[in-house]
């Protein structure tokens, strides 16, 4: 007899009958299991290259807007400015930015060079037990 589902009734099956199955159904759970990794692996591989791909576009577009502010910021100056003379005043704030971005990832690199590495730390505990007994 089989329910709705397809699957076949095992009430009346005896012990024995059940457990020479049990290898098949393993096979098939495996099977089913490393299938399963497979369809997820290749969604998020699919949704992640396409992330990616927008990122990379806002990105794209991100750089060539900034010459394009650099243009309207030089633009407003030279209403009360010489355009030359604007333009030299965008590009040097423009180096002050830059220096400042780049004495900020400067300090952030540091950071990574004063934390304790995990291994370090392991390997201090086990000298410090060592030294205790």
């Amino acid at each position: 007899m089989t329910t709705p589902r397809g699957f076949r009734d095992r009430a009346d099956d005896s012990l024995l009958t059940l457990i020479g199955e049990i290898p098949e159904l393993i096979r098939n759970l495996v099977i089913a299991e490393i299938d399963a990794a497979k369809a997820w692996l290749s969604r998020t591989a699919k949704d992640g290259g396409w992330g990616a791909l927008w990122a990379f576009a806002a990105l794209f577009v991100l750089f060539w807007s900034v010459p394009v502010l650099g243009t309207f910021v030089i633009a407003g100056l030279s209403s009360w400015w010489p355009v030359w003379l604007s333009a030299l005043v965008v590009f040097f704030a423009m180096l002050v930015i830059t220096a400042v971005l780049a004495w900020l990832g400067i300090l952030r690199f540091k950071k990574i060079g004063e934390r304790q590495n995990p291994v370090q730390s392991i390997a201090l505990d086990v000298k410090e037990v060592r030294d205790e007994l």
